[in-house]
């Protein structure tokens, strides 16, 4: 199945020192919440520990535990999701019908810290939070967050001290300036103005590269693996298989087969009638009573 890893574990030794595996990652972070978007599911807790990659430098979304199916009509959520650091500003001023934003949001929090190595906003708790963002991404005119208000009522406003906006470029010294406008468009303090995780894959960044065949999207929905996983239970016992049908078959490999009678199985007619006379044969004896 390959090998779950902390990412940034892996980019903190060796990708920061090279743009290449941070593009790769990302656009496969990217790729991965485009998907879950366009079935219409909220991931809600994108973080670097729910990241897994295995020795390919394969990308996957992993601990779907707080996810959440969205539509019409608009769904509301609680505001007690995604880890403080990577939780977006309308999620901490209260909002409880947010949509795929927040996640874009998060990616773009991930994309910082890939590059750098360290969380781009540290907060204690929400109002730190919203403080941490706001020193860097200035704070919103009054306008800007009556408009959210608008557009989520459950929005709570309140007085901020006034910071302005400053550079990306002077927390993230290792990013490109692609890469620079890019978090600029992901880090967007009104969740109606942030890219989506489908138009991110088109951004120069990921298409200004001296192969950028290697990042192209396919066309339609997302492709399976270019592998085939073993199954994972390839030593079923007979009753098991009789139960739940045959083994997965992975291309180039053997079938497994009761290791007391080695009977070839070549289709899947053989392995029915063989899984039947040894679920016949093991009838009424004792689970665990056999090897």
């Amino acid at each position: 199945m390959g090998t779950s890893m902390n990412y940034i574990q892996v980019t903190a030794t060796g990708a920061r020192s090279h743009q290449t595996p941070v593009r790769s990652f990302m656009y496969q972070l990217l790729k991965g919440t485009a998907f879950c978007h366009e079935n219409q599911v909220l991931h809600r807790d994108l973080k670097p520990q729910n990241l897994l990659i295995n020795a390919k430098g394969e990308l996957k979304l992993g601990d779907f535990g707080l996810a959440r199916a969205f539509g019409v009509p608009v769904n509301t959520f609680s505001n007690e999701v995604v880890t403080l650091w990577y939780r977006a500003p309308d999620v901490l001023l209260g909002s409880r019908t947010y949509s795929t934003s927040i996640d874009v949001w998060s990616c773009g929090c991930i994309f910082a810290e890939m590059i750098q190595g360290v969380p781009l906003f540290r907060g204690r708790d929400n109002q730190d939070q919203l403080l941490h963002i706001m020193r860097i991404i200035g704070t919103p005119s009054m306008e800007q967050l009556q408009k959210m208000q608008k557009d989520s009522p459950e929005i709570t406003l309140k007085t901020f001290p006034r910071y302005p906006k400053l550079p990306f470029q002077q927390f993230v010294p290792k990013a490109s300036a692609d890469a620079i406008d890019l978090l600029e468009r992901l880090l967007k303090f009104d969740p109606a103005e942030r890219i989506t995780a489908a138009d991110a894959l088109s951004h120069p960044y990921f298409t200004n590269v001296s192969n950028p065949t290697q990042f192209a999207a396919p066309a339609g929905a997302m492709a399976p693996p270019p592998f085939a996983y073993p199954h994972p239970h390839p030593q079923m016992r007979p009753q098991q298989q009789h139960q739940y049908g045959q083994p997965f078959a992975v291309p180039g490999q053997q079938m497994p087969v009761h290791p007391q009678q080695q009977v070839p199985v070549h289709n899947q007619a053989a392995a029915a009638a063989h899984a039947q006379a040894m679920a016949q044969h093991y009838q009424g004896v004792p689970y665990g009573a056999y090897r």
